[in-house]
């Protein structure tokens, strides 16, 4: 229910400009999809796509809204019958839209059992999922499943379950045990194969539960892990973007999120009862989203990363102001043309090279103010698919990477803590105390710490570790940005 007549709702719905109101009424579409993961991102991707999806072909597809952790999401959509708004970010300026495609919204910390209840509804048909690389619990190099403590205890034991993995399975037992119907669950995080990762997450998961044959045939027969790959800028909300939204509106919106204007979503098309139209909303319906999937992990992901590592370096606060660093565009034009381009095949008519152009031009959007150190976040589970791929697969074809060695050069630097000024560089990683205690231990010198963060299996797999032409370029690089910094090292790479 809304909480006052200055708060966005159903009950200050008419107030707003036309062109600011939802496709969608909240309460008149019945649910079929649940999220977890309710973070901007979602709202302003597939939030978006579903509700225009909706609106164009119809369909009982609303989407049950969930938290994993954090009550601050649900709190303020619960305030807002679950209505919110995104801001679309242009350099010509702002246009603000309401979305209606949330059915309802849940905290799953503190009530697992209700999420595991809309797991196992028949209503439900379709689960998405954004949760970050690391909530999976994969390991980023070997897919496995990191069974620790908190995993085990979902899996092995009856209490409430606390981890992603523990809810999908408890769901999906609970689904089986109601022969509630076929489900796709559809990752759409930026994980290689995600679609493959989250079946192996499932399989993995059923078997340290130890759960009958009958039970996991029955996922196996009725659960469906479609591929897909995501793009949108959508940078965390400010202050700014509740003023922004509030000055279109005409009512304080505490959900708000702002985006750039481009957005992408190509889906495996394998979905067992039934989806949303979302090719109606421009989505890309595949029968294999990895050609997608590593043009954008590539491409976008490592030049995003690569400008993360070096603007954070060089004090830059944003990707927009860290693309000013001179020499840098040229750089990145190489690291996309020399590096990225040669190291796999792309989706048939999409040339490398182009698809690099326009991510210049979209990471060089004033109005997107992406902060380097919010995309310099776990670096640990972002570096192997982003950057370590492209290289392995170079290697493997007998060529060098040395554009991609500067980008892991670049997050060595940055792991070391400081900017070229001195000031302090934040480490927000799941790996933070192996990555800084590998340091401790190792020798002070670029080649000491080359030595000491390829050793670790969970980020480097022992070939590409191993590999002296990636060491020696790495170490190289990682010497020139200590020695003389971001600009000197940008313009002598020339």
């Amino acid at each position: 229910m809304s909480v006052g007549t200055d708060r966005l709702g159903l009950a200050t719905l008419r107030r707003l400009p036309v062109e600011c109101r939802p496709l969608l009424r909240p309460g008149t579409v019945p649910a079929g999809i649940v999220h977890l993961g309710l973070g901007a991102f979602h709202r302003a991707h597939q939030a978006v796509h579903t509700e225009a999806a909706i609106g164009a072909a119809g369909g009982d597809w609303g989407i049950i809204g969930v938290a994993p952790r954090s009550t601050d999401v649900v709190d303020a959509l619960a305030a807002q019958d679950a209505l919110f708004s995104v801001t679309t970010l242009a350099a010509e300026g702002a246009t603000t839209r309401v979305v209606g495609a949330l059915a309802g919204v849940r905290h799953a910390a503190s009530d697992p059992a209700a999420v595991v209840g809309l797991l196992a509804d028949p209503a439900i048909r379709v689960v998405t999922l954004t949760v970050t690389e690391k909530a999976y619990q994969l390991d980023p190099v070997t897919g496995a499943l990191n069974a620790d403590p908190e995993v085990t205890a979902d899996l092995t034991t009856d209490r409430p379950p606390r981890t992603v993995p523990g809810l999908l399975v408890r769901g999906l037992l609970a689904r089986a045990a109601a022969e509630a119907g076929p489900i796709a669950l559809v990752s759409c995080d930026n994980l290689p194969a995600n679609g493959r990762r989250l079946r192996g997450l499932v399989t993995q998961s059923l078997a340290l539960a130890r759960v009958p044959d009958a039970v996991a045939g029955w996922v196996h027969d009725n659960v469906t892990f479609p591929g897909t790959m995501v793009d949108r800028i959508v940078p965390a909300s400010t202050a700014e973007t509740l003023d922004t939204a509030r000055r279109a509106l005409g009512v304080t919106d505490r959900a708000a999120v702002a985006a750039e204007p481009y957005s992408q979503w190509v889906i495996e098309d394998e979905f067992p009862a039934g989806r949303p139209a979302w090719e109606r909303a421009g989505a890309i319906l595949t029968d294999d989203a990895g050609p997608w999937e590593r043009l954008k992990l590539r491409t976008l992901n490592g030049v995003h990363s690569a400008t993360a590592y070096l603007g954070a370096l060089a004090g830059a606060e944003t990707v927009a102001e860290t693309l000013a660093l001179p020499q840098l565009t040229t750089v990145l034009r190489r690291l996309v043309a020399e590096d990225v381009a040669p190291s796999f095949t792309p989706p048939p008519g999409v040339s490398v090279p182009a698809y690099g152009e326009e991510v210049l031009t979209r990471f060089g959007n004033p109005a997107i103010r992406h902060r380097t150190l919010q995309i310099a976040m776990d670096g640990s589970q972002k570096l192997p698919q982003r950057v370590l791929h492209t290289i392995a697969d170079l290697r493997a074809g007998g060529r060098s990477a040395r554009w991609g060695a500067l980008v892991v050069a670049a997050w060595l630097r940055f792991l070391l803590g400081y900017a070229d000024d001195g000031r302090p560089l934040p480490l927000d990683d799941p790996l933070a105390d192996r990555l800084r205690g590998a340091l401790a231990a190792g020798r002070d010198t670029p080649a000491g710490v080359v030595d000491a963060i390829f050793a670790l299996r969970e980020v480097f797999p022992a070939e590409l570790a191993a590999d002296d032409e990636v060491r020696a370029d790495v170490t190289g690089w990682l010497t020139a940005l200590e020695r003389h910094g971001v600009r000197a090292t940008l313009a002598g790479a020339l």
